[in-house]
């Protein structure tokens, strides 16, 4: 990953956008979408590039005639050059050494930053790169995932920013913040947002969260979760939602990295056993059962089908805790060698 992804509020400085063309026009668009102000320097007898500026109807849109190397880019907060000439070379140059990010449009190895391909549904927004190797395949994957969001999710991610402070403050210290969230998208809240009923929603969100001020503890789980062959693309969808709903992975050496990062990004990995384990692998029931009397989501993987002891499930029965298995996918081989044959 060369570029790493990251959201910027435009609307704290001036962007400089350098160009008169097709391109300039474009990306002019786009940075308005995201509320840039933006300083356009198109040239003096730019005169389509003016009428553009004046379309946008909006004062964010500064138009110069002049030359843009001779800015001071102390001003800018980012720089975008598409003038399809020597001169975004110029310009980015100028960029780097004010240590401005910049984007050369077509031209990602003069740029510090590349603009993805994106699926605006308000305030859910998805962004898909592909490092500007290829633009035609970040936009084929943009439709793929246009099809899949909801026309509404983004008045769901709305819904939940208007009452995050009120939750915050009814909440019962015994009430999971991450588990009242889940169960607000994953429910019916959620769902009748996603239907259009958003009023519905919201009476239903106030009554939630009103009754999250006498909430009780709740325990966590622990899931036996078996990682098949150890290629991830193979996990279960269980098992993956299991990963990425995970306080604390333990895990052992067989287990691949590549496993490993599907799990939540803030998820505790605790690696077990011999080889080099922070954990003997008879510490590992103990502990979970702690965790998930905490109200913590465990996940113990395993190689294989995810075949564990017995002695592990009478433990957690024993301390009350809930275990919910999640078998893997296993490679057998005695079927088609039978078709070989």
């Amino acid at each position: 990953m060369r570029f790493l992804p990251v959201f910027l509020d435009l609307s704290v400085g001036t962007v400089a956008l350098v160009g008169d063309g097709v391109a300039a026009g474009s990306k002019l668009r786009l940075l308005r979408l995201a509320g840039a102000n933006v300083r356009w320097y198109g040239g003096e007898h730019a005169v389509g590039a003016q009428a553009l500026a004046a379309d946008a109807g909006s004062s964010r849109v500064e138009f110069v005639a002049a030359d843009p190397l001779q800015a001071d880019f102390s001003e800018f907060i980012a720089v975008v050059a598409a003038s399809g000439k020597a001169l975004d070379a110029q310009v980015a140059e100028r960029a780097r050494q004010s240590r401005i990010p910049v984007n050369v449009v077509d031209r990602p190895d003069l740029s510090t930053f590349i603009f993805p391909a994106i699926v605006d549904r308000g305030e859910v927004v998805v962004a898909i790169g592909t490092g500007g190797a290829s633009p035609v395949l970040a936009r084929r994957l943009r439709e793929r995932i246009e099809a899949l969001l909801p026309a509404h999710i983004g008045d769901l991610a709305a819904l939940l920013g208007r009452f995050r402070a009120q939750f915050a403050q009814a909440r019962h210290s015994a009430c999971s913040l991450r588990g009242f969230w889940e169960s607000v998208i994953d429910g019916p809240i959620g769902a009748a947002v996603l239907a259009g009923r958003g009023k519905e929603a919201e009476a239903a969100l106030a009554r939630a969260i009103e009754g999250a001020r006498t909430a009780q503890a709740q325990s966590g789980a622990v899931f036996f979760v078996g990682v098949g062959q150890g290629d991830p693309d193979l996990l279960t969808l269980r098992a993956l939602q299991a990963l990425q709903g995970a306080d604390i992975v333990f895990y052992d050496g067989l287990v691949s990295q590549a496993i490993l990062d599907r799990a939540r990004r803030e998820a505790k990995l605790v690696c077990v056993g011999t080889r080099g384990g922070a954990l003997t692998r008879d510490e590992v029931p103990r502990r979970s059962a702690m965790a998930a009397r905490e109200g913590l989501q465990v996940v113990w993987l395993k190689d294989g089908d995810g075949a564990f002891a017995i002695e592990d499930l009478d433990y957690f029965g024993c301390a009350g805790v809930s275990v919910i298995l999640i078998p893997g996918v296993s490679l057998r081989t005695d079927g088609a060698e039978a078709i070989a044959a």
